[in-house]
């Protein structure tokens, strides 16, 4: 039986399957991730990403921090993959419980997810900081290079910065799902960005763990498998289809 077979028996044996994903997830969508040898933080800029996506510099520096933000992190064209969509697929059978994403990309309500748990927030999802009246993404593309709300504040994205702690109910609502899940798939993440990657200790059960690269808990993993998510998941059955 090879890999995907072994996944398949996995998922047709599951009722409560929960998925954990990080940026691999979505560069089969032509959204680069951020550690990969050609990702995002190997890329030479003025100042670091990862100074430039903190609160810090945000405050400090909001014209440099939306510049890199509309230029980097926006992919507004984006489409779902084969990934997104079964997943879709297996939350539409009564399979699939939650996706647990770190992404902030919107791919898996695009693909028809319902109950998608967004760690890190979305850029779909914008407001002011003074007055909280909310923007839809246009709120920060269009304008002036700082975007402004009608009341002078400075409207801001719904995502989680470098600084920033994780919403405390999206959390509380991931540690319940997996606390109640009776098979993992995690993928498309190194598993090595906290306090995300600590949520796997709220899971027991037989885990499947999907990645290109090496992560902290391949020993753990009862499947390992080292090819694409979209490639991998795109291969799977949902009841017989």
């Amino acid at each position: 039986m090879d890999q995907v077979e072994q996944l398949q028996d996995y998922i047709a044996k599951s009722k409560h399957i929960v998925f954990f994903g990080g940026a691999g997830v979505s560069t089969e969508s032509g959204i680069p991730d951020f550690r990969s040898p050609d990702g995002l933080y190997h890329q030479k800029y003025k100042y670091p990403p990862e100074d430039i996506l903190s609160h810090s510099f945000f405050a400090a520096y909001p014209e440099e921090f939306y510049e890199f933000y509309r230029d980097k992190v926006l992919f507004l064209t984006a489409k779902p993959n084969a990934a997104h969509k079964k997943l879709a697929e297996l939350e539409k059978a009564g399979q699939l419980t939650a996706v647990i994403t770190q992404n902030i990309d919107g791919l898996h309500q695009a693909a028809g997810a319902k109950r998608v748990l967004e760690l890190h927030g979305s850029i779909w999802r914008n407001y002011c900081i003074d007055c909280g009246k909310t923007y839809a993404v246009d709120g920060i593309t269009a304008g002036t290079p700082i975007p402004r709300c009608c009341c002078g504040g400075i409207i801001r994205p719904d995502v989680v910065l470098y600084e920033e702690a994780l919403d405390s109910d999206i959390l509380r609502q991931a540690e319940t799902c997996l606390g109640q899940a009776d098979l993992l798939i995690v993928g498309g993440t190194s598993l090595s960005v906290y306090p995300a990657a600590g949520l796997l200790a709220f899971y027991q059960g037989p885990l499947i763990l999907i990645n290109k690269s090496a992560t902290p808990h391949d020993r753990r993993a009862s499947l390992l498998i080292k090819e694409s998510i979209g490639q991998v998941l795109g291969q799977i059955e949902v009841n017989g289809k």
